[in-house]
C-alpha cells in the first residue's frame, strides 16, 4: 500500500537508486557508441556502409528489447528481469573486451542494442510505479540522469581509447557490475509492488488487462509517430551532419565538441526542470515547446556555414530534446491503464528505435538524391508536419482522455 506524507513507500523504489543506476548505465553507454564507426573503421578497416549495417542491427535489437521487456514487466517480477538485463549486459562487455574483432564485434553490438533496449523499456517501466512524485518529475530527473552519464562517458571516451580499447570496455563492463549490484540490493520494493498489482488484477474475474481508452490510444499513436519521424531526422546529426560540416572546412574535433554541449545543456534544464516543475502548464505545452525547437532547429541549419551557426541549431535542437523527450513519455504513463504501462513505455522506445534505425538511411538518400539543404528543409517540413497533427488532435480529444496514475 502506498503510505501518505513524506514517508517512503514500502512497495516503491527510492528514486535516487534509479538514478544512481541510470547515471552508470549511460556512462557505461557512452562509452561504447562515440567510438564504434571509427573503431571499426579506422582500427579494423570495416566500410561505412558495413557499419551502417551493424547500426542498423544494434537499432532494430534495441526495438525488439524494449517491446520484450516492456510486455514482460505487465507480466512477470520486474525485480528479477532488471537484473538479468543488467548483468547480462556486463557479461557481452566483458566478452568485447575479450574478443573485439571483426565480425564478432557485430554479434557483441547487436545483443548490447538488444539489452540497452531491454533495460531502457524495464527502468522506464519500473519509473511508473514511483507515486511520491509527479510522473513529469521523475521522468524529468530520470532523463537529468541519462545525459549526465553522456557528459561524463563522452569526456572520458576519448583519452581512454587512445590509451587501449580494451580497457574501455573492462570500464563499462564494470559499470554494469555496479548497476546489477544496485539493483539486487536497493530494487526490492518492486518486488512488492508487482504482487500487490498482480493482486489487483486477479480481483476481475475476468483477469483481462483494462484497454486503453480509445481517446488515449489515440493520442498516444500520435506521440508514438512524433517520436518516430523525430529521431527519423534527428540521427542525421550524429552521421550525415558530421560529413556536411567537415566539407564545410570545420575541424571534426569541433563536431565532436557539438555533443559535449548538448548533454551539457540537457543537464541543465533538466535541473532547471526539476527545481521549477511548474515552468510549463502542463505536459502536453511541454511537448508542443520541445517539438516546436526541434523543427525550427532544422530550419537554422538551412542557413549555417560556419561553426557559431552549427553550435546555435545544436542549442535549439537540444532545447527541444530536454524538453519532448521527457515529456512524452511521461504523458504516455499518464494516458497508459496501470496494468499495461510497461507495455506503452516499451512501445515508446520501440517507436523511438524505428526512427533512429532508419534515420541515418533517409538522410543519406535524401542527401545523395537532392542535397543537404534540401534535406533540412525536408527534416522541418516533416517535424512542423507532426505539430499540426497532435496540436489539432489534443484539442479535440482533451475532453475525453482518462488520466491513469
Amino acid at each position: 500500500m502506498h503510505s501518505k506524507g513524506n514517508i517512503q513507500p514500502d512497495d516503491e523504489i527510492k528514486l535516487h537508486w534509479l538514478l544512481l543506476g541510470e547515471l552508470f548505465t549511460w556512462i557505461g553507454a557512452s562509452f561504447i557508441w562515440p567510438l564504434t564507426s571509427v573503431y571499426l573503421n579506422k582500427r579494423l578497416h570495416v566500410s561505412l556502409a558495413m557499419i551502417g549495417i551493424v547500426l542498423l542491427f544494434n537499432c532494430l535489437a534495441n526495438m525488439l528489447g524494449s517491446f520484450i521487456a516492456g510486455w514482460s514487466y505487465d507480466h512477470f517480477n520486474p525485480y528479477y528481469l532488471i537484473i538479468a538485463g543488467a548483468g547480462l549486459d556486463a557479461l557481452v562487455l566483458f566478452g568485447m573486451a575479450a574478443n573485439h574483432t571483426w565480425p564478432i564485434y557485430w554479434v557483441w553490438m547487436t545483443l548490447t542494442g538488444l539489452l540497452g533496449g531491454w533495460n531502457g523499456a524495464l527502468i522506464n517501466s519500473i519509473a511508473t510505479s514511483i507515486k511520491s512524485k509527479p510522473g513529469r518529475y521523475v521522468f524529468n530527473t530520470i532523463y537529468f540522469a541519462q545525459n549526465l552519464g553522456v557528459v561524463l562517458g563522452t569526456l572520458i571516451v576519448g583519452y581512454i581509447y587512445d590509451y587501449s580499447v580494451t580497457i574501455l570496455f573492462v570500464i563499462a563492463a564494470s559499470l554494469f557490475v555496479i548497476v546489477s549490484i544496485n539493483a539486487v540490493i536497493n530494487y526490492r520494493p518492486i518486488i512488492k509492488f508487482h504482487l500487490e498489482r498482480k493482486a489487483q488484477q486477479n480481483k476481475d474475474s475476468k483477469n483481462k488487462a483494462t484497454p486503453m481508452p480509445a481517446a488515449n490510444l489515440k493520442l498516444t499513436i500520435g506521440f508514438f509517430t512524433t517520436l518516430a519521424v523525430i529521431w527519423l531526422m534527428y540521427m542525421n546529426w550524429e552521421s550525415n551532419l558530421s560529413v556536411y560540416m567537415v566539407s564545410l572546412g570545420i575541424p571534426f574535433h569541433l563536431y565532436s565538441l557539438l555533443w559535449t554541449i548538448n548533454a551539457s545543456i540537457i543537464v541543465i534544464v533538466q535541473a532547471f526542470l526539476s527545481r521549477f516543475p511548474n515552468t510549463f502548464k502542463n505536459l502536453f505545452h511541454q511537448v508542443v515547446f520541445g517539438v516546436t525547437m526541434f523543427a525550427i532547429s532544422f530550419v537554422t541549419l538551412i542557413f549555417a556555414k560556419d561553426y557559431a551557426h552549427f553550435v546555435f541549431s545544436m542549442v535549439t535542437l537540444t532545447l527541444g530534446e530536454s524538453t519532448a523527450m521527457p515529456a512524452m513519455p511521461a504523458y504516455v504513463n499518464d494516458l497508459s491503464p496501470v496494468d499495461s504501462k510497461g507495455k506503452y513505455q516499451g512501445l515508446t522506445i520501440s517507436t523511438s528505435a524505428v526512427g533512429r534505425a532508419f534515420g541515418p538511411l533517409f538522410g543519406g538518400l535524401v542527401i545523395d538524391k537532392f542535397g543537404y539543404i534540401n534535406f533540412f528543409i525536408v527534416a522541418a517540413v516533416g517535424i512542423f508536419m507532426m505539430l499540426a497533427i497532435i496540436v489539432p488532435l489534443h484539442t479535440r480529444l482533451k475532453g475525453k482522455l482518462k488520466i491513469f496514475r
